[in-house]
């Protein structure tokens, strides 16, 4: 019963082991056949957003997440996948929030027309706070006997 127990146990401390050497492989660079496939391969790549660090495109990000993702583009490009199929089969995958510029659709209208609302609304405080500021009579001049300091 130990033994089994000890094999076990050392059995999950290597684990740890393969899953590096798996990342390891998934980090190994990609490999263009040519320069116009890596140029569009980069600007498909700033289009999308990595799904794990969210604000990062797929081309920066360093999860292994994206790495897997930036292979997937890549074979996903050599299927002779337009870049719009491609788009559309990450949306269908991990929905619009893939995308750095979502289409304009009734579910992604507040992502377009917020920054706009948010500012507009902000400037309408400023302006409501500013009107109630605005001083009411003009006050009587105080000599300077009367001022304390």
């Amino acid at each position: 019963m130990r033994h089994l127990l000890l094999a076990t146990l050392l059995w999950l401390a290597t684990l740890p082991a393969f899953a590096q050497a798996n990342q390891q492989a998934d980090a190994a660079p990609l490999v263009f056949q040519s320069s116009a496939e890596e140029a569009r391969f980069h600007n498909l790549t700033l289009q999308l957003r990595c799904v794990m660090c969210q604000n990062q495109s797929l081309a920066d990000s360093n999860a292994l997440i994206a790495l897997q993702l930036r292979r997937e583009v890549l074979d996903l490009m050599r299927k002779d996948m337009s870049d719009e199929q491609i788009k559309t089969y990450l949306v269908q995958r991990y929905g619009e929030f893939v995308l750095y510029k979502p289409k304009l659709e009734g579910r992604t209208w507040l992502l377009w027309a917020g920054p706009a609302l948010v500012l507009l609304f902000g400037a309408g405080a400023v302006v409501a706070i500013v009107r109630r500021r605005k001083p009411t009579a003009a006050s009587p001049a105080t000599s300077e006997d009367d001022q304390e300091w």
